[in-house]
Parts: C-alpha cells; structure tokens; sequence
C-alpha cells in the first residue's frame, strides 16, 4: 500500500476502530555463511524457501543478508510467544534447507558493511538513493512491537507519555556492544549506528493532538520529505495502515524468552498508560531534551548506569528504575498473559542482559569471534522440534 492510496482520514478511522491491545512482534535476523559466520547476500534464496510456510510473516529488510519474521495479530503475550517460536522455527528449517546460518542480536560484530548488497526493491531502491551512506552503513537489526489503541486522540496520548519510557525499554534489550570488528563500549551500539543516523529515527517529539500529527506527516508528503509513510523511522510510531503504535527502539534478542521479556514490558507499561488515560489521569509527557539524556545513557551503559527521573530530579539506577516501570504495570501482566515475561524481566535485570552477556565473554576470551558464537548458539534453538 502507498500513500496514493490512503490518506490520514483513512488513519484516522483505523485508530477509531482499533482493538486495544493486540500485539505483533517482529525480528530481524542476520543471514550469515554458515561456517565463517560472515554476513552473506542470501535474502532472495532463503526468502523462497521460506515462503510456503511462513506466507506474508516473513519479508525482506533493506539488505540481503536479512530477513525479518513477524507473528500474525496476537490477543496476549502467550499467544505471541507461541506463535513468534513457530515463526522462528520455521525460519530455522528454512535456513537448514539452504545451508546459511542465522543469529539475532543488535549488531553483527565483525562483517563489513561495505561488502552488504541493498535489495533490489522499488521502496529500497528509493531508500538507497534517498539516504545513500546512511543507508550502506546501516548494518542493525531491531525488534519491534506492535500494539493496538483505539481511539485517535487516546491514541496521541499514550504515544506522547511512552516517548518517555523509550529509552528503558532500549536499556533491557541492549544486545550489541560490537560492531565493525570493534568493542564499541556502547551497550547498544544499534542505537547508534540506526536511531541516531537515519532521519525521522530518534523519539519523536510530542503531538498535542491528532490534528498536530496529522498536519504535520501531510506536510512532510507536501514537501517532498517523505514519498511513504514506512519513511517515518520514529522510535515509536503511529503506524496507519494497522491502527497500532509501533515500539521500534529496542535490539533484535538472542532468545524468545528475552523478546517476550522486553514485549511484555513495552504492552504492560502502554496498557497501563491507556487506562490511567480511561480513569481520567493526566499521563506524564517528557520534552525532547530529557529523553535524549536518557536515550544517550541507555545507548552508552544498558543496564549498567543510571536513568534520571525528570519528576524527581535525581538519578535512579537503571535496573531499579526498570523494576518501578513493571511495577507500574501492575496488574496488567496478568491480563495480558505475561506472567512469564515479566519474570524474564526480573531475570534480566539480575543476571543480565544480552550486552551485558556478550561483554562477559570477551573480557574473559579477548576474542569478538568468540563472543559472536555464543550469540549464534542462543540464537538457532530448533523451536520446531522443541
């Protein structure tokens, strides 16, 4: 679909009708040879192999060697965790069957950009020419997270409170401390490489209404900004054509149980925000400036430093201002089925998290190669025969 045919009316009327809370998730995996662990152009190839059983859930990602996955619309977090290792599953079969290996973190630690092939693609096509060296150099790979609001200007409301709380959600999934054969030192080196390099990437600022918004992506139309709305890389986006907000901030993850942690944390935390919006409660808004220190501190130390807690003023350590967030949630993880993801996120915050794990292993080894194979071993679980 293009804009040519839709319009921000048609936006308007998705979100009005929207279900609340369904959620979909998608993964973005790096295709690599198999042995060498090299990013390899093998899109097209495992993109067909693929296709007769996943159909429409499997699709392409700016570079050949990626492939992105995506569950159908889900009602609660177990039906999502169930469907995402069926996805993943056959993803893996997939991947067998033509000899390449797959793994999932934020980064892939050594391969060069310079050797990755664009897809041949009208829209990448038009990506490439738009973005040029922002777009070869983009080697990333996130996951994000949809979620149904109904209702325009409750839609607008909830968006503009979670742009706070992006940065917490991009700490727990840092999954990416190296890049271009280097120990970068940034948790999610991801975030750098992707949110702070594309336009229309970082977090958004805030809409007082969806009047605002709307002017505003028309504009971007009108003056040639944007000629697709999928050109709005926000971190947290309104997505029209599904009446969801899209959470898109966090590090593609090694494991299921970890996508489903930070899942469960992002469709808690926005559950909870849409019902103290319902209950007539004024939702907290932070202005561009708090989040970008919070987004840098997510971006530099994950779960090892500190967030600043703009309505106090002071610094709370991020795994401790992570166990607030879930405890705001409330009772709404056991509405959404997500009582196991919010034990992964506990573990998380306790054992660490995928940066923190892959950090652990080359202090120990001196090697990024090493530390990569273990990524790959958490990555490839043969959920289909699990």
């Amino acid at each position: 679909m293009t804009w040519k045919h839709f319009s921000m009316e048609q936006a308007a009327a998705r979100f009005d009708t929207s279900r609340d809370l369904t959620i979909g998730i998608e993964e973005e995996f790096q295709i690599m040879n198999a042995e060498s662990l090299e990013l390899v152009d093998r899109f097209e190839e495992l993109y067909v192999a693929s296709r007769p059983q996943m159909g429409v859930h499997v699709c392409g990602e700016l570079i050949a060697s990626e492939i992105e996955i995506n569950t159908h619309k889900c009602f609660d977090l177990r039906e999502a965790e169930a469907d995402l290792k069926t996805k993943r599953g056959q993803l893996m079969s997939a991947a067998r069957e033509i000899g390449v290996g797959l793994a999932a973190s934020g980064t892939h630690p050594f391969s060069d950009w310079k050797k990755q092939r664009i897809l041949g693609t009208a829209h990448y096509r038009e990506v490439e020419e738009r973005l040029r060296y922002l777009a070869w150099k983009n080697l990333s790979y996130g996951m994000h997270v949809h979620v149904g609001v109904r209702g325009r200007e409750r839609m607008i409301s909830v968006f503009n409170a979670m742009r706070g709380y992006l940065p917490y959600f991009l700490a727990l999934s840092a999954n990416s401390p190296f890049a271009e054969d280097c120990y970068t030192h940034l948790h999610s080196t991801r975030a750098q490489i992707f949110t702070r390099s594309f336009p229309r990437c970082n977090i958004p600022g805030a809409f007082k209404d969806w009047s605002e918004y709307s002017s505003f992506v028309d504009l971007l139309f009108d003056t040639r900004s944007i000629s697709d709305p999928m050109q709005m890389w926000w971190s947290i986006r309104p997505h029209p054509w599904f009446g969801t907000l899209e959470i898109r901030i966090c590090d593609c993850q090694s494991d299921v149980s970890r996508t489903m942690g930070v899942a469960g944390l992002t469709v808690a935390v926005l559950a909870q925000l849409a019902e103290d919006y319902d209950n007539g409660g004024r939702l907290p808004v932070l202005n561009t400036n708090q989040n970008e220190e919070n987004l840098w501190r997510a971006t530099r130390y994950g779960l090892e430093g500190f967030m600043v807690d703009f309505l106090t003023g002071r610094e709370v350590s991020t795994p401790d201002a992570i166990r607030q967030l879930a405890d705001y949630a409330g009772d709404q993880w056991a509405k959404l089925g997500g009582s196991r993801c919010l034990e992964t996120v506990y573990d998380m915050l306790a054992k660490g998290n995928g940066a923190q794990r892959q950090i652990e292993i080359y202090e120990k080894t001196g090697d990024i190669r090493e530390v990569f194979v273990d990524v790959v071993a958490r990555s490839v679980f043969d959920y289909a025969a699990a």
